[in-house]
């Protein structure tokens, strides 16, 4: 997608240098640094620490990393239990490290290097063409709301699940640029979402630099514009799609699902497979939740008078701060699953079909 007018992805080889590198989504949308990977160590930061973050561009990066660790003659288990280790939730964590491992069990150690290479790169384009398959198919939603009413379709969508998720194009976001690129007129309603903001740092960024027109609104605010007829459809990416349809995501998720039904709103779920976990059968009760840091919840990130990034805190001293990363949609309450392979329910027999 779009940065000022240049393509650019969320994460790359550098063949002449023999550099990964990613941008460090950490400063966006004050600043665009583009960082390299070095360590096992400096990948399992950049995720935990969410330099990288979304669900499908984690599983690429993981892959990355055992590229890495190969290159500097790590111990490759080793390795892959510790990037595994730095994010419970994102099931395409452990998808990648798995695919990884079970492809090299009968390679020649001096040629593990070459081979994990050829597998990190072919994992990051097949996400690419992932991506943009969802956005052909959830374009073709939106491109129905739009012929039906003959004016510009309202979109909400909750956190970011944006190219910045992804290697490029996104999930969630992957349709609503398609549509763009097919001149159907376009507003999207971005949640802030808190406690990182990343509504309001990465998805209002990736759509004004794409020349999308949306609007920022606090994460409370979805289900009173939905009351008032401002929403066509809701969008949104998985971090893990249980068996049976049920979908984890950022935290409040639910919550517009919840306000979706009740104003019999669609309530659509950009999932690529490699996010959906076929062991668990219950989202629910099966779906690790994943705690961070209470600092995310106690301090906000901003831009002082002099420009400069700053941390501040905003709540009462001594109080006591719970951040649950994430909360799980039942699958009664989503329309539809849009995946590369196509629109389908979600529910066991229709996401069952996608195994092979």
């Amino acid at each position: 997608m779009l940065v000022q007018n240049k393509h650019l992805t969320t994460i790359w080889y550098e063949q002449n240098t023999d550099k990964v590198k990613i941008i460090d989504q950490r400063l966006i949308p004050f600043e665009l640094k583009i960082i390299e990977l070095n360590t096992v160590d400096e990948v399992c930061f950049a995720i935990k620490e969410m330099q990288v973050r979304g669900a499908p561009l984690i599983g690429v990066t993981a892959a990355y990393g055992m590229y890495i660790a190969a290159r500097e003659k790590v111990d490759l288990k080793d390795a892959s239990e510790k990037i595994n280790a730095t994010r419970p939730t994102a099931v395409n964590l452990s998808w990648a490290l798995n695919k990884i491992m079970t492809s090299i069990k009968d390679i020649n150690t001096n040629e593990l290097p070459i081979k994990i290479l050829e597998l990190a790169n072919q994992i990051r384009e097949d996400d690419i063409t992932n991506c943009n398959n969802i956005g052909k198919h959830g374009y073709k939603l939106i491109k129905e709301v739009y012929e039906k009413n003959d004016k510009p379709v309202n979109i909400l969508t909750h956190c970011n699940a944006g190219w910045l998720a992804t290697v490029d194009w996104g999930t969630a976001l992957a349709p609503v640029f398609v549509a763009h690129k097919n001149n159907i007129p376009i507003h999207v309603w971005v949640d802030e979402t808190r406690p990182r903001n990343q509504g309001f740092n990465l998805t209002s960024w990736e759509l004004l630099n794409e020349n999308i027109p949306n609007s920022l609104i606090v994460d409370n605010v979805g289900g009173h514009l939905m009351q008032h007829n401002k929403i066509d459809m809701c969008i949104t990416g998985t971090d893990r799609t249980a068996s049976n349809g049920d979908v984890c995501n950022k935290i409040g998720t639910y919550l517009k699902a919840l306000a979706a039904y009740d104003n019999e709103i669609p309530f659509y779920v950009s999932a690529p497979i490699s996010s959906i976990d076929f062991n668990i059968e219950n989202g629910i009760r099966d779906i690790p939740i994943e705690q961070r840091n209470s600092e995310e919840v106690s301090h906000i990130e901003g831009l002082d008078e002099n420009n400069k990034i700053q941390k501040i805190k905003i709540v009462p001293e001594g109080a006591q701060c719970v951040n649950y990363a994430f909360d799980v949609t039942p699958a009664k309450y989503i329309t539809k699953l849009i995946t590369e392979k196509g629109i389908i329910d979600a529910n066991s027999s229709s996401i069952s079909r996608l195994k092979n």
